[in-house]
């Protein structure tokens, strides 16, 4: 069939991170750009089958805005990069994770295949588009999965072309994938992809890929099909290392709030307490990551650009990870609300760990009834625009007078929420644990009329009660294990 760009370019180019979104589900954000090749012959047009490959289960799609060069771009300076664009499209920066251990940083097994770089289908003049408005969607099966704009960008599109022309000439026809949003994950044979990025009243029109299974395994004298445990995480859009371990998980989630501040208090960490939010679900502990949503004062002749449609606070609700807490900059404004019952609803079917917000909270009854723990700062019935603009997410903000940063570990019971550093998380839950266990023996000897004088806190004269306590729990727990190891062979 026709090439989509008529004539094949001299390379394609493809930025690894570019989104907010995206780098909060990698746990990274990068300093500078960096990027990868893809051979000419991975391009393909809409209706072009999207192949896997026999033994591979996982082929990931990646919905991108596509810039093909107009003019050669040798040392451009940002300030003219944009003039050496001829034409934005869709794309689809397709591979096999399955892949990926074979050629790790090259990309090129696993993201170069024939076919892997479907583009179109039509082309939009760059001379009438804004570069930092264009907006990109995927669907799959007809349900929309990524949705954002190029005003996320880490590095926008004059500064990739500056970046790359330093050292390397670009040619008229050769194509910069700039990078994919937040939502990006695994499709099956079947199953099919739709990439569309509009501007103004401009619009590529939908690339459609359907995925299909090739027909023929792979010759066996190369690397083969292999998925690795890191693999499977990014394929899904997880990060690659996560800060929060099953088993960091478990026991953040035994430890009170109160017991973290104070060992973040005996290292002089003082503001990590996030003030005047209180929970919908006393009884409902909360432990996850932070995603970040900032809203901003209102605006009238700004919202409905920003306050309309797939707005931040949308966009926040539906790329919001399995484990993952949402967390609402609302600038402690108590009359207005920032969250209802049904972005709740969707946040816990996404697996939401919680949602924190220092505004109000709609629909409080409802939201209330979800099995999703939930703090605000008050209940108002007020919708955004009484007082906020939904204004942009992944980037730090301040919740109730607390810098959170996309990927802290946020910790909630019901005395309220507590933002952890990741780097201290280790330490935090060792010496907590151990607080724990010293004021449980403090808790049974005061309550058998002990005076708290050299006992709270534990002072030396009761060191030796207290590791005899210990030894006595760690025998019941062991007696406790034989116990019911024997009742389940009976």
């Amino acid at each position: 069939m026709p090439h989509p760009l008529g004539t094949r370019p001299g390379k394609v180019i493809a930025v690894h991170l570019n989104y907010r979104g995206r780098a909060a589900e990698r746990g990274r954000i990068p300093d500078q750009p960096s990027y990868f090749l893809k051979p000419a012959t991975s391009l393909a047009g809409t209706g072009d089958p999207l192949v896997r490959p026999r033994g591979c289960e996982l082929m990931g799609f990646e919905g991108e805005i596509a810039l093909v060069i107009g003019e050669r771009a040798y040392q451009v300076p940002p300030q003219r990069a944009w003039e050496h664009v001829a034409w934005v499209t869709a794309a689809n920066d397709a591979g096999v994770y399955d892949l990926r251990y074979a050629d790790r940083g090259s990309n090129l097994r696993s993201k170069g295949s024939d076919g892997f770089t479907p583009i179109g289908p039509r082309l939009l003049d760059a001379r009438t588009t804004e570069p930092d408005a264009l907006r990109l969607r995927t669907w799959v099966n007809g349900e929309l999965v990524q949705d954002d704009t190029s005003e996320t960008l880490l590095f926008d599109f004059a500064r990739l072309i500056a970046d790359l022309s330093r050292t390397i000439t670009l040619e008229p026809g050769d194509v910069i994938l700039t990078g994919t949003p937040s939502g990006a994950s695994v499709v099956e044979p079947g199953d099919v992809v739709e990439i569309e990025v509009t501007g103004g009243a401009q619009s590529t029109g939908k690339l459609t890929n359907t995925v299909v299974e090739a027909d023929s395994a792979l010759a066996g004298y190369g690397a083969m099909p292999r998925a690795l445990a890191e693999d499977k995480a990014a394929a899904f859009g997880a990060a690659v290392a996560p800060t929060l371990t099953a088993q960091r998980r478990a026991a953040l989630t035994e430890i009170s709030v109160a017991t973290l501040a104070s060992q973040l208090r005996k290292r002089g960490f003082n503001g990590f307490f996030v003030d005047g939010v209180r929970p919908t679900r006393p009884e409902l502990k909360m432990v996850g990551t932070a995603r970040t949503l900032r809203y901003l004062p209102l605006r009238e002749d700004l919202f409905a650009r920003y306050g309309g449609g797939m707005n931040a606070q949308k966009r926040a609700i539906e790329s919001v990870l399995p484990g993952e807490v949402l967390v609402m900059d609302a600038r402690r404004e108590a009359d207005a609300g920032t969250l209802g019952d049904i972005l709740a609803l969707r946040a816990l079917k996404r697996g939401a760990a919680g949602i924190v917000t220092d505004g109000g909270l709609r629909d409080s009854t409802a939201v209330s009834g979800l099995d999703l723990p939930v703090y605000s700062s008050s209940v108002h019935v007020a919708v955004l625009g009484r007082k906020h603009v939904p204004w942009d997410t992944d980037v730090p903000i301040a919740c109730g007078n607390t810098l959170v940063q996309p990927g802290d570990v946020l910790v909630g019971d019901a005395d309220g929420v507590l933002v952890l550093p990741p780097h201290l998380l280790d330490e935090l839950i060792t010496d907590a644990q151990e607080q724990e266990l010293q004021e449980a023996f403090i808790t049974e000897q005061v309550a058998a009329g002990a005076s708290v004088a050299g006992l709270y806190p534990l002072g030396p004269d009761w060191q030796p009660a207290y590791r005899t306590w210990i030894d006595l729990r760690i025998d019941h727990r062991i007696d406790q294990r034989i116990d019911n190891r024997m009742e389940s062979q009976a």
